[in-house]
């Protein structure tokens, strides 16, 4: 349990709403109810879960997704079986219009209206809550190494993302609209922009980027900035605070040499909501647990597992005072953020979104390093393992009768990322690249390689 307090007497603070599973002697986990959650991971506190357990008299299912892209392609490809989903609210307007999801009774959920926290109101696209009430909101920016950035970058832009002395060291979340509505807001566009001019211009950026960046990453980032695996990950809020913060009960220290920025240029703000799912078997339930969220000592306890403000606000005054300024932001920092909306009804959007982050996915990085050392065979380094290195056409180095090309595999069609030479750290300068580029790369290539690093 990631909490800063251990609360007392949480049990008794879970009987606002009358138990769905009646207890009986004898009872086993196979003649329990199951209440299915779908949701993000690390999003729900232990001690919650098992308390709600223990009052109802069920057993909680959690299964996870790491984007909304992901969520809904799921249900729409037939999963069935979940009771409670927690998408983006930019996500809920498409599941209504596709039956994904129930209108909601709140007749079951008194504590939802009593205790929500107008505050958030500006950030949730329905607060009608016809369908969702919110769950937690994060924003997205940059989990970062204080001791390992580079001298003068600024980790509180986008453009940190170009800064080759990162180069490897950097993941973007695999998400369409965080990275492209990234790509967005870097050049002053609005992250929910409806122009092909300006997504094709945010797209370009991003692969500007791509020739730093590690890889697409939505989990793991995590644990490889806390492992230094990567020294900058694009991630949540919520996931990052936790690292900040440790687990005392878990034995993870915490740790103040990690950073959270927001940039400068602008950041997403996404509240994650809770739904009932239209074929939902335990609905009874699935109103006990969204209630139970609204307890404001379950809230606090919640908070201070997940990184991130549920919009409680009894709860929220209850937060310890350093931990509330952490994960609640001041209204300054707030007006830069900027709240992805729904493009549903939308199609032709969609489809712009959806090529330019097929663009962006299908994308070859270049070639990192081809080492010429006429004392050895040559060696590759390569981005995303797309290379191969294969014998062929360079001129060859002296008393060497075979030189080295690099052969692209299967879908990679980059036409720019067809040659780079350099020579290896430490070695003669290589003999010059003098052969003319096969005319699949001739439109990029130079006339010849004459030093390191040159690339067409």
């Amino acid at each position: 349990m990631k909490s800063i307090h251990l609360l007392a007497g949480l049990a008794l603070a879970l009987g606002v709403v009358t138990g769905c599973g009646p207890k009986a002697d004898g009872d086993n986990a196979s003649s329990k109810p199951e209440l299915h959650i779908y949701t993000w991971s690390d999003y729900i506190a232990p001690s919650v879960i098992q308390a709600f357990e223990k009052k109802h008299n069920c057993k909680v299912v959690i299964d996870t997704f790491d984007s909304n892209e992901t969520m809904y392609a799921k249900l729409k490809a037939g999963a069935t079986g979940y009771d409670i989903i927690m998408p983006s609210s930019y996500q809920i307007k498409t599941m209504v219009s596709e039956g994904m999801i129930q209108p909601l009774d709140h007749t079951k959920l008194p504590n939802v209206r009593k205790n929500f926290d107008q505050k958030f109101t500006s950030q949730i696209i329905d607060p009608s809550f016809a369908y969702n009430v919110p769950y937690a909101v994060t924003y997205t920016g940059f989990a970062y190494l204080k001791e390992k950035m580079p001298a003068g970058a600024d980790v509180n832009s986008w453009s940190i993302l170009a800064n080759s002395a990162l180069r490897g060291k950097i993941s973007l979340l695999d998400d369409q609209r965080e990275v492209i509505g990234a790509g967005l807001m870097s050049l002053g566009y609005s992250i929910n922009s409806t122009s092909a001019e300006e997504i094709d211009k945010a797209v370009a950026e991003v692969l500007k980027w791509k020739q730093n960046i590690r890889k697409f990453d939505a989990e793991s980032y995590k644990t490889e900035v806390a492992s230094g695996a990567i020294l900058l990950g694009h991630g949540y809020s919520t996931d990052v605070t936790q690292l900040i913060v440790g687990d005392e009960d878990e034995g993870t220290k915490p740790r103040p040499d990690i950073g959270f920025a927001l940039p400068k240029e602008g950041f997403s703000v996404a509240f994650d909501e809770m739904v009932i799912a239209k074929g939902a078997k335990q609905v009874d339930l699935a109103y006990a647990f969204i209630n139970t969220i609204y307890d404001p000592e379950v809230a606090k306890e919640n908070m201070e597992y997940i990184g991130g403000p549920n919009p409680v606000a009894p709860a929220i005054a209850m937060l310890d005072e350093d931990y509330r300024k952490i994960i609640i932001l001041d209204d300054a920092t707030l007006k830069r953020g900027q709240v992805l909306q729904s493009f549903d009804g939308k199609p032709e959007i969609m489809e712009l979104y959806n090529k330019a982050w097929d663009k962006i996915k299908a994308s070859r990085s270049p070639v990192s390093f081809l080492f010429f050392d006429c004392n050895r065979e040559p060696s590759v380094a390569v981005d995303n393992r797309r290379w191969l290195p294969m014998v062929v056409e360079f001129p060859p180095c002296p008393k060497r009768e075979k030189s080295y090309r690099l052969k692209k595999r299967s879908g990679a069609t980059s036409p720019d990322a067809c040659w780079r030479g350099l020579t290896k750290p430490g070695a003669a300068a290589s003999p010059a690249l003098s052969t003319p580029a096969p005319s699949r790369c001739r439109r990029n290539a130079p006339p010849s390689f004459t030093r390191a690093n040159s690339r067409g």
